[in-house]
């Protein structure tokens, strides 16, 4: 381990830990989204006996069948509820729940980060719902007791921008009279998630599966259906948001044909994953490998006391986008410091969210490997090092 008194300011220039030597990460892939690919991917892997077809033709549609059957068995996801894919990636599935089914209750809205803020954005000036809006501050959760939940009720899952998320769904009645919408596109595939609990989700390939951007999965319970077959929205819907026909739900979005479109390509980097996924254990072997790779960064941040997480609580701290705080730094340091990892090929995209407190963002989700992670330390010192005595 690189020592860390080479911090100092005072000392010479830092040592490159290749020098000493030191081994890079071999796939220094650690964005928050798109993420790293699935080990072994490669584009010659990927089927294209459906490109260049209509994805209404039987092979497109048995290619899309196939690949929410996939999602449905990885998820464990019951059969009351219907999994379908949308556009405009996990926004445009959220904003596709939101347009479609709010305004029949009151609403609350749950926002730690930036994408729940946007929700609330949502909500409030674009909807003019007047929600109920409950707060937290970059890395601390709101008290999920006060929530009321006869409202519909909108939050994050894990807050990508902030490192938080909720450590289950203990927090949501079983018997509540709202709906619960959860945006879940760092979460679904990294933890276990209680599915009474929740009317709708969404999320994107490009998270935990390391996927291709650009498509959505929207996830509706029973209680969702109801409530889209039995409300009008007091709005115009565009065509890419309408789920329902005459009066009853477009069961066929949820079967593989989809509202418009689809990237076919997509499509096989998305099923590419989840055949990778189902080989490696399925959910239970996806969350170990979240978990292991959050794990090892918590050591490299137990190791050195200029590191630390921005979200305190443990129990509350996601496993897959991991935000970490750094002593002294301002946004230029950051900003200076992934672009030396980056220039070294030690580490890409490792700056935090250009909304969150400066610091770093490492994705620990389960496309990433384990070694990868344990390679970073000696880099980050160095990184730390070079960038303070500059």
């Amino acid at each position: 381990m690189t020592d860390l008194t080479a911090v100092d300011a005072t000392l010479a220039p830092a040592e490159k830990p290749a020098n000493r030597p030191a081994k890079k990460p071999e796939r220094p892939y650690f964005s928050s989204g798109p993420c790293a690919k699935p080990p072994g991917w490669s584009a010659d892997k990927l089927s294209a006996d459906s490109l260049g077809r209509s994805h209404r033709a039987k092979i497109g549609k048995t290619r899309l069948a196939y690949c929410i059957d996939l999602m449905r068995e990885l998820l464990n996801l019951p059969e009351t509820h219907r999994i379908g894919i949308v556009p405009g990636s996990d926004t445009g599935a959220f904003e596709m729940a939101m347009w479609t089914m709010l305004g029949a209750r009151p609403v609350t809205t749950l926002a730690w980060e930036s994408f729940g803020e946007g929700w609330v954005t949502d909500a409030a000036k674009q909807l003019k719902l007047d929600p109920t809006i409950i707060r937290a501050d970059y890395g601390q959760l709101p008290d999920l007791n006060g929530v009321n939940f006869a409202h519909d009720v909108l939050f994050t899952w894990n807050g990508t921008t902030s490192g938080v998320r909720v450590p289950n769904a203990d927090w949501i009645p079983a018997d509540r009279e709202g709906l619960t919408f959860a945006d879940a596109t760092s979460a679904v595939f990294a933890y276990e998630i209680d599915w009474t609990k929740i009317d709708v989700a969404t999320f994107s390939w490009q998270k935990v599966l390391g996927g291709e951007g650009g498509h959505g999965v929207l996830i509706l319970g029973p209680r969702a259906v109801e409530r889209l077959e039995t409300h009008t929205p007091a709005w115009p819907l565009p065509k890419v948001f309408r789920l329902v026909s005459k009066g009853k739900l477009a069961e066929g979005v949820f079967k593989g044909e989809t509202i418009n479109t689809p990237s076919m390509l997509a499509v096989e980097d998305a099923i590419f994953a989840l055949e990778w996924g189902k080989s490696i254990g399925g959910l239970t072997g996806l969350i170990a490998r979240s978990n292991a790779n959050a794990a090892a960064l918590n050591r490299i941040v137990e190791e050195r006391d200029w590191l630390g997480h921005l979200a305190a609580d443990p129990a509350s701290r996601s496993t897959t986008s991991v935000c970490l705080t750094v002593e002294g730094a301002d946004e230029a340091f950051i900003k200076s410091f992934a672009a030396l990892l980056e220039k070294e090929g030690a580490a890409y995209d490792v700056a935090g969210y250009r909304d969150a407190p400066a610091g770093l963002r490492i994705w620990c989700g389960a496309t990433v490997e384990t070694a990868d992670i344990e390679a970073l330390g000696p880099w980050l010192d160095w990184a730390y090092a070079t960038v303070k005595a500059a």
